[in-house]
């Protein structure tokens, strides 16, 4: 397995996996090729993706979170974990919430927040054994009905 920070050469492979993401969840795609690519050019943005033989296998992306009342920088937010079915059960949600975990404190971010739905158990449970907890609504997303975070810094 090899993860590695997602540049714009990268797009492809990332738009395949945020397409069967989005079918596997049953929740409308709200990522367009231009934020993609946007995301993709900006520093303030990392997505990493994990490789298996060379295939493009998993994906997580982390992206600054405007809280009111925080510092810049100090809230960010994980989106789009995941791992290809045939992969999964070989770390790869581990190992990219490792690298994304890593990148959030040595930039100096105090939590990572994330939300997602109640009906994804392994996710949650995935997020649970990893230190994050519940906490009150910070989006709007219509799709969401758990909302996490952890402490990173």
């Amino acid at each position: 397995m090899n993860i590695l920070r997602a540049q714009p050469t990268h797009a492809a492979d990332l738009h395949t996996l945020l397409d069967e993401y989005f079918e596997a969840l049953a929740v409308v795609k709200r990522d367009t090729p231009a934020d993609i690519a946007r995301s993709l050019a900006d520093p303030a943005d990392a997505t990493w993706l994990a490789y298996v033989d060379g295939v493009p296998a998993g994906c997580v992306a982390l992206r600054q979170l405007p809280l009111e009342g925080t510092p810049a920088g100090s809230a960010l937010e994980c989106k789009r974990l995941y791992a290809r079915p045939a992969y999964r059960g070989r770390g790869i949600s581990a190992a990219l919430l490792d690298a994304m975990e890593a990148h959030a404190h040595e930039a100096g971010a105090t939590w990572i927040y994330l939300d997602s739905k109640d009906d994804l158990t392994s996710a949650l449970r995935i997020y649970a054994q990893r230190g994050y907890q519940a906490c009150e609504r910070y989006n709007d997303n219509p799709q969401a009905t758990v909302f996490m975070r952890k402490r990173v810094g």
